[in-house]
């Protein structure tokens, strides 16, 4: 791997290339660096080369990153969006701090995450996610559960239901690789037509944006692709302080 910056620009040939190729526009598709495990200092070069919005998976250590970078760079405008499962008793944080939410996968957390959104700050983003799998260890709505919880979802207060999420089983076949992505993209299309008002496809990652881009992502996650391989574990708050000089 190279630097991140040569990193976030291979990335974004790559989803131009693709959106090209399936003939779409490039800057349909938004990237979405996951910095989860990654120190501040990876997100510090991110920036420099033009990122701005960052995905993260545990909720303290987000925070405790979000509070350095704050207090670091104040006057840096991100979006921070938070993209691993979580639990109802942990959504204060996530309403509160969070920018998006791309994996609510129950009414519970939909409405937990509503109660606890701050009035002053605009309606939390929020995709649901979709089980397209069917893998029992997988997050995620089952798909014959969505259009309810969809429907439900989009009427509570300080939510704003953007679209849909989802986390394939891993494939290496890239014509295999895109039918979770389609099934996903007939979801969100049989809920539009429904009436509901979503734009917004999270699929693809690192391995699999080509396939997810083809089939009309319009958010992709690749983390490894542009941090580098993580060597590490999740972490912990002080971890977060690795502020560059």
């Amino acid at each position: 791997m190279g630097s991140i910056a040569a990193n976030l620009q291979a990335v974004r040939d790559r989803i131009a290339n693709a959106a090209r190729s399936a003939g779409r526009a490039p800057d349909a598709v938004t990237l979405l660096a996951v910095s989860k495990t990654f120190p501040l200092a990876a997100i510090d070069e991110a920036w420099h080369a033009g990122q701005r919005a960052f995905g993260e998976n545990y909720v303290q250590e987000a925070l405790a990153k979000m509070d350095a970078f704050a207090a670091a760079w104040p006057e840096r405008a991100v979006q921070w969006h938070f993209i691993g499962p979580l639990q109802s008793n942990k959504t204060r944080p996530v309403a509160e701090r969070f920018d998006w939410m791309h994996s609510v996968g129950s009414l519970r957390v939909a409405r937990r995450l509503s109660e606890q959104r701050p009035e002053g700050r605009a309606p939390l983003a929020v995709c649901l996610q979709v089980n397209v799998s069917g893998e029992a260890s997988k997050s995620g709505v089952a798909e014959d559960e969505l259009a309810d919880l969809a429907r439900e979802v989009a009427t509570l207060p300080r939510l704003a239901l953007r679209g849909l999420m989802c986390i394939p089983a891993p494939c290496a076949d890239p014509a295999r690789q895109r039918e979770p992505f389609a099934r996903l993209r007939g979801l969100l299309e049989a809920l539009r037509a429904g009436g509901l008002d979503l734009d917004t496809l999270s699929m693809g990652m690192s391995d699999d944006l080509e396939a997810a881009v083809a089939e009309g992502a319009t958010c992709v996650r690749a983390g490894s692709a542009v941090f580098g391989r993580r060597a590490h574990a999740p972490a912990v708050p002080g971890f977060a302080r690795e502020i560059p000089a």
